[in-house]
């Protein structure tokens, strides 16, 4: 991989291609379900703030790793800090993704047999409680596993054969059809009555509902949308042109990840109040409103499969980059093939899913914290690890790699002025650090907000 490694087409490729990997579960599934039980609006702020001082600064500090060193996640450290303590942080990342995909997979395993069902007229029928549908098809036990199954199944044939020219490919299609028909939800579920309640919910903030594990969530959320911390961006940067700005694309990477979260609120919340559902439902929010929404619309089944199955595709584009860091950290060598590092691999995540697969079933009375095996995976992933992999990301940058080679790659192709480098420079020294800390001591009990 190495010797002979691969580039995008273009740039517009790449940020699709990223946008690909950080537009999926993290801003379509995660991020209605998260705000719905951190308060509304006030966690919207307090998630577009981390987004961009926090999510972007750091999404250009994996870019910048990853083209620096021509190298996936773990190579990558190892080039650039050699024989030092720094080189766990490849491995690190390496292990969060696989857990992440665990229970990711979990969920895509949920929309391709919604998709299924929907492409086959199963889902919009006359009085179907969507809630309890959704309720059923997880507690199902073969059905879940059978998802989870299939899911990762599609991951490792793609992966075995190579993703770029399909990925990349695809995705400069399938991402601008994913906005399209988010737009078109969008606008009917503004339509329906009682809408107003929902969007007020949303987009009015109201400060007294922040609490310390609120703020926690939107600083996780902010790099769970932007699958920063594993240093999955690094493997995907390490085949980007020089000429390419990686600001200006990490930039681009960022507003859409912000857009199509946005949208995702506004096609939920509207429908929530609308239909009575309860905002704070949890990972299964998304499979009851979206069935809602459609059944309002002439040839609803249709556009619900569609839009299905583009999700399908964000929600793979998504996994394919967890999965791709995972085997390629055993295929950099050249030494171990590349189709059954994957096959192994995807083997391995499939029984980690597991448990978390059964959490809504036989595993529901299984606690670890007081959570399900699949929401402490959840939180354990986007609320320790990830914050723990960004902490140790903005370190490495700052105080580790070469200062000239980081500079030079952040100028690159670009006509930013000097102070911009400055300001990114103050917030990956500063901020970033000192926000993730004092969010960790927060949850600690140490601070109290």
């Amino acid at each position: 991989m190495s010797k002979n490694r691969e580039q995008w087409s273009s740039k517009f490729g790449f940020i699709m291609a990223s946008a690909g990997a950080a537009i999926g579960l993290g801003a379509i599934w995660k991020f209605p379900y998260v705000t719905g039980m951190s308060g509304g609006g006030a966690f919207l702020l307090m998630f577009i703030a981390f987004t961009i001082l926090i999510g972007l600064p750091m999404l250009i500090s994996e870019f910048i790793i990853g083209r620096g060193a021509q190298k996936e996640a773990v190579s990558a450290y190892r080039k650039l800090a050699a024989n030092s303590l720094w080189t766990i942080t490849g491995p690190l990342g390496v292990i969060g993704c696989f857990l992440l995909l665990s229970f990711y997979a979990v969920v895509g395993g949920w929309v391709l047999i919604y998709s299924i069902m929907a492409i086959s007229g199963n889902v919009i029928e006359a009085n179907v409680s969507y809630p309890d549908l959704f309720g059923s098809i997880t507690a199902t036990p073969t059905t879940t596993l059978l998802g989870l199954a299939v899911f990762l199944l599609i991951n490792i044939l793609v992966i075995s054969i190579g993703i770029k020219n399909g990925i990349e490919k695809a995705s400069k299609y399938m991402m601008p059809l994913l906005f399209v028909f988010f737009i078109i939800l969008v606008v009917r579920s503004l339509t329906l009555e009682g809408a107003m309640e929902g969007i007020e919910f949303f987009l009015k903030p109201d400060f007294s509902e922040i609490t310390g594990g609120s703020v926690l969530y939107a600083l996780g959320q902010s790099f769970f949308a932007l699958a920063v911390g594993f240093s999955c961006m690094v493997t995907y940067s390490s085949y980007l042109d020089k000429k390419v700005s990686i600001p200006s694309s990490a930039g681009s990477v960022v507003l859409m990840n912000i857009f199509v979260s946005i949208l995702a609120g506004l096609a939920i919340f509207p429908v929530v109040f609308a239909f009575d559902f309860e905002p704070a439902e949890g990972p299964g929010l998304l499979f009851m409103v979206l069935p809602a929404v459609f059944s309002q619309i002439p040839a609803g089944e249709f556009f619900l499969a569609v839009f299905l199955v583009l999700f399908l595709f964000a929600t793979l584009t998504s996994s394919f980059s967890l999965l791709e860091i995972i085997v390629s950290a055993f295929t950099e060598s050249g030494k171990r093939s590349r189709k059954k590092a994957t096959w192994i691999s995807g083997f391995i995540v499939f029984i980690a899913g597991i448990p978390a697969a059964l959490s809504f079933s036989h595993l529901q009375g299984f606690k670890i914290f007081g959570k399900t095996v699949f929401d402490a995976t959840d939180f354990l992933v986007s609320n320790i690890m990830l914050p723990l992999g960004c902490l140790l990301i903005a370190l490495f940058i700052t105080f580790k790699m070469n200062k000239q080679l980081v500079k030079d790659e952040f100028t690159l192709s670009n006509k930013l002025s000097p102070g911009m480098f400055t300001l990114w420079s103050f917030l990956m020294r500063w901020v970033v650090p000192l926000t993730i800390i004092v969010v960790f001591l927060g949850t600690l009990g140490i601070l109290k907000g």
